[in-house]
């Protein structure tokens, strides 16, 4: 395994970032892992709304890997929150030791509340969230909330590690909420109408109609181990419509 993880922020079919144009890399300094990411922004009329986080940190004499994707929505204040927060509302859990998933779940949810009591300063707006946490090089913790994705390639295999947050698919829950899932306007599902994942932090409008609990998985990392990517939904989806 010489290379783990791999970051884009994609915007409208063109990669994208916080920056006009954007990449580094980086390295473990215990094993062979490296990172790299990538962000250039797109053709939208509007600023750029997404962020991201890529570096190794110590931790009660750990080596964390910390990688995430925050892509944002009307506005870029609540993935600009969530890229000073959402890691060290996670680390600072005292169950993140023996826990992790236990962690990672209430760090997400507790970090939407927070969002959510500053909505006056951090507006209306909204954010997807995959982020990955690699401890000591062996263990990987993929958690996400809304179209973010994260894959895995395992000997030459790719293996989703995320799950994708749509209207269509999370219909019973929006419902039982008392929101509801419409096509109009377009052709995306959209929860009210207007928003195009079923999860997401902010959005204070629709929040009672959405959830902001991530999924969470993980894996062993070993020299089956090829790569790593998070990337927005621009990467994914070709017929990518905006959130």
């Amino acid at each position: 395994m010489d290379n783990l993880c791999c970051f884009s922020s994609v915007y409208s079919q063109v990669v994208g970032g916080r920056s006009s144009c954007s990449s580094g890399k980086g390295r473990s300094h215990q094993g062979p892992v490296k990172y790299g990411f990538s962000l250039v922004k797109g053709k939208a009329n509007h600023p750029m709304e997404d962020f991201h986080v890529a570096k190794f940190v110590h931790s009660q004499g750990h080596e964390l890997g910390l990688f995430a994707i925050y892509d944002g929505h009307l506005g870029d204040s609540v993935p600009a929150y969530l890229q000073k927060h959402l890691f060290p509302n996670i680390l600072k859990d005292e169950e993140f030791w023996t826990d992790p998933n236990r962690s990672i779940s209430k760090a997400y949810e507790r970090t939407d509340q927070a969002i959510l009591s500053h909505s006056p300063d951090l507006g209306r707006g909204g954010s997807t969230a995959v982020t990955a946490i690699l401890i000591n090089g062996h263990k990987l913790w993929i958690a996400n909330v809304g179209d973010s994705r994260a894959v895995l390639s395992r000997r030459g295999q790719a293996v989703q590690m995320s799950i994708d947050h749509e209207p269509n698919t999370e219909r019973g829950s929006i419902e039982d909420r008392g929101g509801f899932v419409s096509n109009m306007p377009g052709d995306v599902a959209r929860v009210n109408g207007q928003l195009a994942v079923s999860r997401a932090f902010g959005d204070k409008n629709l929040k009672t109609h959405l959830r902001s609990d991530p999924d969470v998985r993980s894996s062993d990392v070993g020299s089956e181990t090829d790569v790593l990517i998070l990337a927005s939904d621009g990467l994914w989806k070709k017929d990518k419509r905006p959130a």
